[in-house]
Formats: C-alpha cells, structure tokens, sequence
C-alpha cells in the first residue's frame, strides 16, 4: 500500500514538473538523430522490438522539433521492421507516410530507397508488377540525381526480374544489358546469383540453351557457395521451367525438388523469426496505432502541459516538499516490500512467456496433425487414383510408352513421398496402435551399428490415453533420442517407461559427453525450454541430470489423460 501512494505520488510530480523542466530532458536534434540511427542498427540486428521501441520514440521527437528528414528516416525504419515482420500492409503504409516527409525535406537519397522498398511490395507481395516496376523506376531516377552506382545498378536489376517476371523479355533486355556491363565495377556478391539467373532466363527467351543452361549451372554454384539461398531458389524454379520446356524431364524434376526444399527451408526459417518475436506480434497493431496516433497526441499533450504548467507553478513548491519528506518516511517500508512486488512481477513475466511458448507448440502440433491428415486422405490418394487411372488407360489401349512408364514412376515417387511425409508429421502407429507401439518403432528406426536404443515398459503396449497426451508424449520424447542423436555422441541409449498411480513415468538415459546444466546457452540449443514449457502446461515435472564426460538423464512424470 504504502509503494502504491509512493508511486501515485512520483506520478502526479512528473505530470506537474514535465513542463517546467522539459526543456533540460528534451534531447538536442543530434541525439535524435543517433536515437534514429540506433533503431536501424537494432532492425539490421535482427532486435525488432526494441527497433521499433527507439524509431517510435526518435520519431515522436523529430515531430517535436519538426524535423521532416528525420521523421521520414524514422518512417522508413518503423516500415522496414514491419516489412521483416512480414507485416506487409502496415509497411507499405509506412512507407508512403516516409515517402511523404522525405519529399518535404527534399531528401534524394532517402526517397530512392522508399521508393525501391515501394516497388519491392508491388511486385513481390501485391504482384501489382505495373506499379512495382513505375516505382522501381522512380527509384532509378533519384539514383542518378544522387549519384548513387551501386544503388542504380541494383534497382536495374529489379527492373529487369520485375519485367522477366511477367515474361516481357524485351522491355527488361536494355536493362539487363546495362547491368551486365557495370556489375563487375558496382555491383556485389548479393545480386550475382539473380543477375546469373537473369542471363539464363533472358538467353532461354532468344532460344540459346547452350548458354542458358551455362548461366543456370554458375547460378546454382555460386547459389550453394554463398548465402543468397532465396535467389538460389528462384533459380531452381526457373532452371526446372527451362528443361521441362526443352524435354529434359529429369533434371527439370530434380531442380523443382532442389527449389522446393529450399523453400520449405527459407519458410521454416520465417517461422522461427516470427517464433522468436512472438512478443512482438502480441504488441504489434499497439505500435501501430501509437505510432500513427503520436503527431495527434504531441500536439494534445503539448497543449495542456502548457495549460497545467500556468496555473500548478506555486502549488507545485508545496507537493515537493511534502513529497519529499514522505519519500523519507516511506523509504525504508518500501525497500522491505521491493522484493516482495520483483518477485511477483517475475513470476508473472514467466507466466506470460510460458502461456506464449505452449500457445506457438500446441499450435504446431494442431498444425501438423491437420497437414498429415490432408496429405494422406487428399493428396496421397489423388496421386494413387491418378497411377491408377494411367495404369487402366495404358492396358486398355495396350500402349507401351517409356514416357507413361516414367510417368506412373514419378506419380508413385510422389505418392511414396507424401505418404513418408504424412507420417514424419503423424506416425501411423501413433494414431492407429498408439503411444507404446510407436515409441517401440522409433528406438527400431534410430539403432543402428554404431548407436542402440533399448526400448523398456512395463505397460501393456495396447494401452491407449487420450488422442492428444499421446501425440504431445511422442513428440517429447521424439525430441529427447533427436538431441541424443545429434549431441551427446553416444553408443547406447535407453527409453523405459511406467505407469504409478495414474501419472507415467518417462526416462531417458545415454552414455554419451553429457552437458553442464547450468549452461543457458546449451539447454536452449538442444530445445529444452520448451519440453520443459510443454511438460509445465501438461502439469508434469522435468528433471535433467548431466555432468560433462558423464552421460545424461533425463526423467518425465506428467499425469496422464485417458481415452473418453
């Protein structure tokens, strides 16, 4: 009680002598300018939060001192960090609303990028590609008042894949032409797989496949070699186009294979970059509306901070000094209770992360049981009615054809896929035998020559719990003989389970380096914060045992739900 006065307190002096003393906390334009720059180092960092956080408060600054480059810097970054967000909407709102300011300021360089940033939504996320390739051309234009080479050979580059894109080969050839003379000297290692790509998409349109396929073949080297693994992609996907249009079926399906596993890779990757920032997107239509209300809000405040300064000046004297010795009075009651509110808020924080940790993996779970079972009721047989159908024409006309011979080859690989697919995302003796039996079956599959998993229960293995326990129990100790696998380097590993007074008991033990579990670092790399987080909602109990050159252990007690 005696923290809630003392807070009420400070709160009410803040809201008097903001006004008074606002001119000593109000930062110089220099620091604005750094708070600014701050925030883009944070958003190229990959700290979107906190990006978000410094642009917001640099930009509510800027408004103060009516700095219209600033305001449009801090513009561009806020729509920048929606844009890695994948918050596209709100980023072209942005961008627009910094596109505003920079043409007040009259700031070229800064325009050229917003205008660049604009086109890139167009043609990429609204497939607008008539707009996206006007602005990637007023981009152009700003480029060259500026000066800026590296930057025009790269939205020359735009220019030319945004016009490929939708197939016209001629309007995007002067360009391509303009980039294949001036990369060497301004371009980078950033845009030679895309530009190599380019090449071979334009020479596969003038009908020159010898030359295509060499610009496709340096494309996918250079691709393998560096980081760009979206262009990377891109290429595939158009190498694949390419052969298919010119016979060579094979390597067509190989490269759509390649495009298609690196696009699960970069949408796998997304998904941990939104998993990380699950915090953000709680808060993120909040930023929204603060940032858009901040001008608003300025000028509202500004006005009655002004009106409150004028006529609290003499009574403001008085609550500081009755502040003050109430400060006095309060301090030492308040060091006792501090401790007491840390801790709460603590746990409260914990909570909070905790509920968003279980929200993101019952998520997924729901999510991989729903694709499994699409996959195999609908796709898989799609596939095997289409191998049937092939197989009864064929007969029937009494056709022997190597092509249809290949094809109903490719529609049973495909078919053999999905169906490994849908069981890697659902085990069908997880859903058809249960929980026992496909635990049985994973320490089978994982044992090998050089790694045994003995398998050990003393419950009857046709015992069967509610439908999601035993898909949640699976995944768990899944996890558990992958980070076996992949860290602990050991020969021999262990899974017993038991079931004691309707709570089932798990544990896993191997003979491998073990750990140091005191070490945060590890126990996130091996994703053990979230079996633990899992294990807390199902109301269970984690214990991890480990010692460096001493093996591991890992014990499991959660209750168990039956079967309705």
């Amino acid at each position: 009680m005696h923290k809630i006065r003392f807070l009420l307190l400070l709160l009410l002096l803040s809201i008097i002598y903001q006004p008074i003393f606002s001119h000593t906390k109000s930062p110089s334009k220099k620091e604005i300018i750094e708070l600014s720059n701050e925030a883009t180092r944070l958003m190229n960092a990959g700290k979107y939060e906190q990006s978000l956080i410094k642009s917001r408060a640099a930009l509510q600054f800027a408004i103060a001192i009516k700095d219209d480059n600033t305001i449009a810097s801090c513009y561009n970054t806020i729509a920048a960090n929606f844009d890695e967000l994948s918050e596209f909407d709100k980023a072209f709102f942005y961008y627009k609303k910094g596109l505003l300011y920079a043409d007040k300021a009259n700031n070229d360089e800064l325009k050229n990028w917003l205008y660049n940033n604009l086109g890139n939504i167009y043609c990429f996320d609204k497939k607008e590609y008539k707009k996206g390739i006007y602005y990637y051309k007023k981009s152009l234009d700003y480029s060259r008042k500026v000066g800026d080479s590296v930057q025009i050979v790269f939205t020359n580059l735009n220019i030319t894949w945004a016009y490929f894109d939708i197939g016209d080969f001629k309007s995007g050839e002067p360009y391509l032409k303009f980039i294949n003379k001036h990369h060497d000297k301004f371009g980078d290692e950033s845009t030679i797989v895309a530009l190599n790509m380019l090449n071979a998409m334009y020479y596969g349109y003038k009908n020159e496949p010898k030359k295509a396929v060499s610009f496709f073949e340096n494309a996918i080297a250079l691709g393998n070699k560096g980081n760009e693994k979206s262009d990377l992609s891109f290429t595939h996907q158009e190498y694949s186009r390419f052969l298919l249009k010119n016979g060579n079926y094979k390597k067509a399906y190989e490269n759509l294979a390649a495009y298609n596993d690196l696009t699960a890779a970069l949408s796998y990757k997304e998904k941990l970059k939104k998993i990380n920032v699950a915090g953000i997107n709680l808060e993120i239509d909040e930023y929204k509306r603060e940032i858009d209300n901040i001008e608003t809000k300025y000028k509202t405040k500004e006005q009655l901070l002004i009106e409150k300064q004028s006529k609290n000046k003499q009574i403001s004297i008085i609550i500081i000094s009755l502040l003050l010795l109430i400060i006095i009075l309060s301090y030492f009651f308040f060091q006792n209770t501090k401790l007491k509110q840390q801790n709460k808020l603590n746990d409260i924080q914990s909570k909070i992360q905790q509920n968003i940790i279980n929200a993101s993996i019952n998520g997924q779970e729901q999510e991989r049981k729903k694709i499994a079972n699409f996959l195999h009721d609908n796709i898989s047989a799609l596939l095997s009615s289409a191998g049937l159908h092939l197989s009864v024409f064929s007969s029937k006309n009494k056709i022997e054809s190597e092509e249809i011979e290949k094809t109903k080859a490719i529609l049973k690989r495909a078919h053999n896929k999905v169906r490994d697919l849908s069981h890697e995302l659902l085990p069908s003796l997880l859903s058809r035998f249960g929980l026992f039996y496909a635990l049985n079956d994973l320490c089978e599959q994982n044992s090998n020559s050089s790694m045994h998993f003995e398998y050990s229960s003393t419950v009857d293995e046709k015992t069967r719990y509610n439908v999601e326990f035993e898909m949640k129990m699976y995944f768990i100790v899944m996890e558990l003989l992958n980070n076996v696998i992949k860290h602990s380097g050991a020969g021999s590993a262990t899974l017993s389970l038991l079931e004691v007074n309707d709570e089932l008991l798990i544990h896993v033990w191997d003979n491998g380096t073990g750990f140091d579990t005191n070490d945060y670092n590890t126990i996130e790399g091996f994703g053990l914060n979230q079996i633990q987080a899992r294990i807390n909602n199902m109301k269970g109990e984690l214990v991890i045992q480990s010692k460096l050159n001493s093996g591991t252990s890992v014990h499991i007690k959660v209750p168990i739900l039956h079967a309705d």
